[in-house]
């Protein structure tokens, strides 16, 4: 069974970056496809960015400029760097990861950006 670690969320100021991190039990290589969402209470979960096994990446329009997605095959991680953070980058941010035919979800991780 895999799992999913996520870290690296906080408290952040408007403008200010954080990076997450989601670290797998086993080797990202066997992934299709990682991904970051997050989820607002009372609202869908929403996608954010994903990034495939040939590293190609694709973003939603409202992070696009602002968060760069990537993975680290030698440290089994995934990472979403975030910049220039808003009010509205507020939600918890899961990791997920498809290995045909099953996919895996991390627990979440919160990430507060005031205003």
């Amino acid at each position: 069974q895999v799992q999913l670690v996520e870290s690296g969320g906080g408290l952040v100021q408007a403008g200010g970056s954080l990076r997450l991190s989601c670290a797998a039990s086993g080797t990202i290589f066997s992934f299709n496809v990682m991904a970051w969402y997050r989820q607002v209470p009372g609202k869908q979960r929403e996608l954010v960015a994903t990034i495939t096994s040939d590293r190609i990446t694709n973003y939603a329009d409202s992070v696009k400029g602002r968060f760069i997605i990537a993975t680290d095959g030698a440290k089994n991680t995934m990472y979403m760097q975030m910049n220039s953070l808003k009010a509205e980058d507020t939600a918890v941010y899961y990791c997920y990861a498809r290995q045909i035919p099953a996919v895996y979800w991390g627990q979440g991780t919160q990430v507060t950006v005031s205003s």
